[in-house]
């Protein structure tokens, strides 16, 4: 399916500064990106950057006098996926992970698994099929912790989110990739574009690694599985912000917006909580 992405983001630069922003489409095998365009006024040298082991792509440039500066990045994305039926699966034990595989397991800044090891597993431990332990988290995740904006901030993590049961798509992704990790599965953060999302904007969730193989899993359950579009995968959302900024900067605006093409028909995926059909972008 093909999808355009845009996004227009506008800063004050207030001094000499440099911003690394994170908001291009992947390159994946299964993710094309056909056309894009970035446009930055006033005109600034931008470079790209890929990041090691997640290939994340990166924009850095420099500001060197004070003023307003707009940023804005379109794409038509070519996005494909894959279900794959779970019903058998069998944890995969961790003397063979590969080792890529590892540090997705570890706990993290905003993913402390190390203390949530006794819940997700009174919980959750029981549950033999991985994929049905995952799905059984995040229903838990979308039955207890209220999506609520602004409730949150940039320190909260998923020890905060248990407690406070509350927060925002970030929020309930740092959570499953606890429990996930806590259950001794591989899980990684994803932020990406969102076909369906109201209201737009960029949303996070996260993929679990089942049978050798990253399934992508919103407990928000707020848009479809299938009309997500990858910009980022890493250990949390400090490996994946879109904005890095280093210098007296202040964000003024933004505008996100995906949508399919002309043409394209647009089946949406839900799992069925009972179900062992998981997707995957491959």
């Amino acid at each position: 399916m093909k999808f355009n992405v845009f996004t227009e983001m506008e800063y004050t630069v207030r001094s000499a500064s440099t911003l690394i922003l994170n908001v291009h489409a992947m390159r994946t095998q299964n993710q094309a990106v056909l056309t894009e365009a970035v446009t930055i006024e006033p005109y600034v040298k931008t470079e790209e950057l890929i990041t090691a082991g997640c290939d994340n792509r990166l924009m850095r440039f420099e500001v060197t006098e004070p003023g307003n500066i707009k940023v804005t990045y379109s794409a038509l994305v070519d996005n494909c996926y894959t279900l794959l039926n779970h019903e058998h699966e069998e944890e995969i034990p961790v003397a063979h992970f590969d080792p890529a595989i590892l540090p997705f397991l570890y706990p993290s800044r905003y993913c402390q698994s190390d203390k949530l090891y006794r819940l997700a597993n009174n919980m959750f431990g029981h549950i033999e099929n991985p994929f049905a332990k995952v799905t059984a988290l995040c229903e838990w995740i979308n039955k207890n912790v209220q999506y609520l904006s602004g409730s949150t901030s940039a320190q909260t993590s998923a020890y905060d989110t248990v407690t406070e049961q509350a927060g925002v798509c970030r929020d309930f992704a740092h959570l499953g990739i606890a429990l996930c990790r806590a259950l001794t599965i591989p899980a990684r953060y994803f932020t990406g574009y969102s076909y369906l999302l109201k209201p737009a904007d960029f949303h996070a969730c996260f993929e679990a690694y089942l049978g050798g193989q990253w399934v992508l899993f919103d407990a928000t359950k707020l848009a479809p599985l299938n009309g997500m579009i990858k910009i980022a995968t890493g250990r949390d959302a400090a490996d994946t912000a879109i904005a890095n900024i280093f210098g007296d900067v202040i964000f003024t605006s933004m505008v996100v917006n995906c949508t399919l093409t002309d043409g394209e028909t647009f089946e949406p995926v839900f799992y069925d909580a009972d179900g062992f059909t998981g997707l995957s972008y491959l």
